[in-house]
């Protein structure tokens, strides 16, 4: 078998070499897949992941800048879809491509060097690197449901122990993979629950007709059946998704009214958006006991919600490709919400994946999405993938409401 692959190598040598950047793009997400499917093998990702990886360290140069191409398109490509809804959505074939590029670019810098230490520092380095402010490739998330810890010293074990190979020689060459000892996950333990009856609710609102005037009444109708429906099952708490009423919430009085009257029997955590000053927010309400409170994002999406770029810049992009749509303002601070004498971080969808809302004393989050931007397509499962990474990272319940797919616990 290998003098086959040999004898392939040598007639075929660009085949090769694109043949193995796809297939280390292909390990190196196949855990989203996976999961997508409905598939979560713990050793199957534990191989997959530390094969990747393997492979990152000791490809040729340009399989190297393949793999970055592919793992762009693979795990983001979805990203186009919301470009439909801005108006541009002939600008979809250039998004993906351009997720391509800025992988290739990303990974690219380890077909710098065949130094196997040297890509081995650089993958780790690229661990604390985020483009555009874009976090949603984390190394260690390959890890995430697997036999491998989640944590940099993790990362740094795997690292040595596969670069330390091709500097032992024999009989002793591959006694470096003891140290993936270390690496492993011996902990089992997940984090808590908080102590009430929490209901999430998932929606399935079409995008391209979530925001339309006919769509508003039978959305608000449906929320209020979910609230009564919720109440009589003795919920402490009903959670709807980001977003769920499509509409300035502070502009309706008489809606904030009928919901505070609705608290008084339970609370009602529900996404809206928040005018002020002539500022917009995307925004969580908590209506408890007639009364409300408001939490205004902190994080918001790049290029989503706001440009990641100098201010010459912004304004050409947002007119041109957001419609004017990316002026959203963000909150100074992470809010928490006493529900019931418990303590509840709130976080609007991209936020649940991001640390700034994990810190501090956290135990359980509220999260809400929209997820209906990227029907159908991975996303969903990538968020929760992120969400359950950092819920595990931080030792934290997120209780996830979601329009289109991903509502559930994750922990």
């Amino acid at each position: 078998m290998l003098n086959i692959i040999q004898t392939f190598k040598k007639n075929n040598n660009l085949l090769y070499e694109l043949l193995l950047g796809l297939i280390t793009a292909l390990l190196f997400s196949a855990f989203i897949y996976l999961e997508e499917f409905g598939f979560t093998i713990q050793i199957l990702n534990t191989i997959f992941a530390l094969c990747a990886l393997a492979l990152f360290l000791y490809i040729p140069k340009r399989s190297v800048l393949v793999a970055g191409f592919s793992i762009g398109i693979l795990w983001f490509y979805w990203i186009a879809y919301s470009f439909e809804y801005q108006g541009v959505g002939y600008m979809a074939p250039f998004i993906i491509f351009s997720f391509g590029i800025i992988y290739m670019l990303f990974f690219g810098v380890l077909a710098l060097t065949n130094k196997v230490y040297i890509r081995a520092v650089l993958i780790f380095a690229l661990s604390y690197f985020e483009p555009f402010d874009w976090n949603w490739l984390q190394i260690e998330l390959i890890f995430v449901d697997s036999y491998i810890g989640i944590y940099k010293y993790q990362l740094a074990s795997v690292l040595v122990s596969l670069s330390l190979i091709s500097y032992i020689k024999k009989p002793y060459k591959y006694a470096p993979l003891i140290l993936l000892l270390v690496a492993i996950n011996y902990s089992t333990e997940l984090p808590k629950l908080a102590p009430l009856k929490i209901k999430l609710v998932q929606t399935d609102i079409k995008q391209e007709k979530k925001w339309k005037r006919e769509t508003l009444r039978p959305t608000i109708s449906y929320i209020y059946k979910e609230i009564q429906t919720a109440t009589s099952e003795t919920y402490d708490i009903v959670v709807f998704p980001e977003s769920v009423f499509p509409l300035y919430m502070n502009k309706h009085p008489r809606l904030v009214h009928q919901l505070s009257i609705l608290s008084k029997d339970i609370a009602i955590v529900a996404g809206s958006l928040y005018k002020e000053d002539g500022k917009n927010y995307n925004v969580t309400y908590l209506f408890e006991d007639g009364k409300y409170k408001i939490a205004k994002k902190l994080v918001l999406v790049p290029f989503g919600e706001y440009i990641p770029l100098p201010k010459f810049a912004i304004k050409i992009i947002n007119d041109t490709f957001f419609s004017g749509t990316s002026d959203f303002k963000t909150a100074s601070s992470p809010t928490d919400f006493i529900i019931k004498g418990v303590k509840f971080r709130n976080a609007i969808c991209y936020e649940a994946t991001c640390q700034e809302i994990y810190e501090g004393d956290v135990n359980f989050v509220i999260a809400s999405s929209n997820n209906a931007w990227f029907a159908p397509s991975i996303e969903p499962t990538l968020q929760k993938l992120l969400m359950r990474y950092y819920a595990r990272k931080n030792g934290v319940t997120i209780y996830h409401s979601a329009n289109y797919k991903g509502t559930g616990i994750v922990r």
